[in-house]
């Protein structure tokens, strides 16, 4: 009886979800009795040309509506359809993490007027599947990372690492943006072009961390960093082990895990910890004093991108920080 009940406000929530999405009439909502939670929602984000700025009544009067459910993927939008695009992202909030993201009543809104839709799939915002089905519309064109990398269902989730992903994701973009606006077709050609050629001091950074690096053994606390730390030709120690994939879930590591973890810390053998500063919790703290303790350095990564950054100047900043601790590292 309490499933069924539990079922039948899960269905009310979903069709005051497509309701309110297709009046775009109501408000912020409580949260429905099962499944979300407004409180641990951070605010809907909406940007502009220049990354995370924001759009506001700059955004021409013709705008195409671009949803991005991850506000890295928000920024190439931006970048790559400047004044014809008023992009708004929904995970962007650097506090929180997003594997534990819940959709509210605004992003359903959102999604519901957007022509362009863009997400990262792989379970990753699984939230974005059911705000899509609640408000079908037809002509919306939708950017899915997955299908232009080729990525399993199983696969680590955190695309947008893979330094193949972004000049995929950013020519879906461009293609599906020239194909709502002809007319402006070869604005987007030409900003995808300048994209491309934008990556290229990331490329060549990798490339030399590369040369100088490959081999050096990290330890991630969690998986985030992984496709980077491949491309950059790392080991990466206990890949996708026991205590990363609990913390990945919120969930505390095994005792065993955990012992196992802190003997990797203090065998000397590590050139860096990969730390995801957006999953936080006194575990994850707990290694991060004890790698310090051991001379081992900390690199912080986020799941996010940082207000204020683009994706290029996000991601080069951080390896710019993991380069100056595998070059200290004993």
């Amino acid at each position: 009886m309490k499933i069924g009940l539990v079922r039948l406000r899960t269905w009310v929530w979903q069709v005051g979800l497509l309701t309110c999405a297709l009046l775009a009439g109501c408000g912020r909502s409580s949260a429905p009795a099962a499944g979300t939670s407004s409180s641990a929602s951070p605010l809907v984000a909406a940007s502009g040309s220049q990354g995370g700025a924001a759009a506001g009544s700059a955004a021409a009067p013709a705008a195409i509506l671009v949803v991005a459910a991850e506000n890295f993927y928000g920024d190439v939008a931006s970048q790559i359809g400047g004044q014809h695009v008023k992009v708004t992202s929904i995970l962007s909030d650097p506090s929180i993490d997003p594997h534990l993201y819940e959709s509210n009543v605004d992003n359903a809104k959102a999604i519901a007027n957007a022509r362009l839709v863009i997400k990262n799939g792989v379970g990753y915002d699984a939230f974005m599947d059911k705000l899509l089905a609640a408000s079908p519309q037809q002509g919306r064109l939708v950017v899915d990372a997955p299908k232009l990398t080729g990525a399993a269902d199983d696969a680590n989730p955190h695309l947008w690492y893979d330094p193949k992903t972004m000049p995929l994701v950013a020519q879906a973009i461009a293609d599906d943006l020239g194909q709502l606006d002809p007319a402006d077709r070869a604005d987007f050609d030409a900003a995808v072009h300048s994209f491309d050629a934008s990556l290229k001091p990331l490329q060549d950074q990798i490339a030399a961390i590369r040369a100088k690096h490959a081999g050096a053994k990290v330890l991630p606390t969690e998986p985030v960093f992984d496709y980077m730390a491949e491309a950059l030709g790392l080991d990466v120690v206990d890949k996708e082990g026991t205590f990363q994939r609990a913390v990945e879930a919120g969930n505390d590591p095994p005792a065993a895990a955990v012992a196992q973890f802190r003997q990797q810390l203090t065998s000397r053998a590590l050139k860096a910890l990969i730390y995801n500063s957006q999953a936080v919790t006194p575990i994850t703290t707990q290694m991060q004093s004890l790698a310090e303790q051991n001379n081992v350095p900390v690199v912080g990564v986020s799941e996010t991108e940082p207000p204020g950054k683009t994706y290029q100047q996000w991601q080069t900043e951080q390896l710019q920080a993991l380069q100056a601790a595998l070059e200290r590292s004993p």
